[in-house]
């Protein structure tokens, strides 16, 4: 068994982690993040997105945790609105092509800095609102150019558990990440 002290998942470098523990708010881009970006389409038109169950269990983690999620999309369908119902998801920006106005609009609205929120995007169109994150994340998946402008790259991909590693950076940032693991091993 591990030590209880060590940290239970490997840690980024403590620039980062600091930080990632001022984070109130978790804003994500929908396509490209939270999938894979693949857009399907049924044979009525229906929007059809694959969600990963690893992201959904991160998010709630967040919410516990008393940090709030919000998804950001230029794009707005019945699929995404569902699974935000199923996690409780309720600062919802979607079908918003300026995102740096929707975004600064959730930050008056829940009166949080820029400084306390991060923002995880996959293109070109999340770049104004990368800029003005306090920490910008991006997915191995994204275009190449975002890099240059984000704090950190997740490992996984878009779609693939890039928010679940998002959500434990954010806990781990606030000292929290081995306690929400330990929780499940000691139930």
């Amino acid at each position: 068994m591990a030590d209880p002290q060590s940290s239970l998942v490997p840690l980024p470098d403590e620039t980062l982690l600091r930080r990632a523990g001022r984070i109130q708010l978790l804003v994500l881009d929908v396509d490209g993040v939270l999938t894979d970006g693949t857009l399907w389409y049924g044979e009525t038109g229906e929007a059809v997105k694959a969600f990963n169950s690893l992201d959904g269990l991160g998010m709630t983690l967040l919410k516990r945790e008393q940090i709030a999620v919000a998804f950001l999309s230029a794009r707005d369908s019945a699929p995404l609105r569902q699974r935000a119902g199923e996690l409780g998801v309720t600062h919802l920006l979607l079908g918003r092509h300026d995102k740096a106005e929707a975004w600064q609009g959730l930050l008056r609205k829940l009166d949080i800095t820029a400084e306390q929120a991060a923002y995880a995007g996959d293109d070109l169109i999340d770049l104004p609102v990368l800029r003005r994150a306090g920490l910008a994340i991006t997915v191995p998946n994204g275009h190449p150019a975002l890099r240059q402008y984000c704090h950190w790259c997740t490992e996984r991909r878009g779609g693939q558990g890039a928010v679940r590693e998002i959500c434990e950076l954010l806990l781990a940032g606030r000292g929290r990440l081995d306690a929400v693991v330990r929780s499940y091993a000691d139930a």
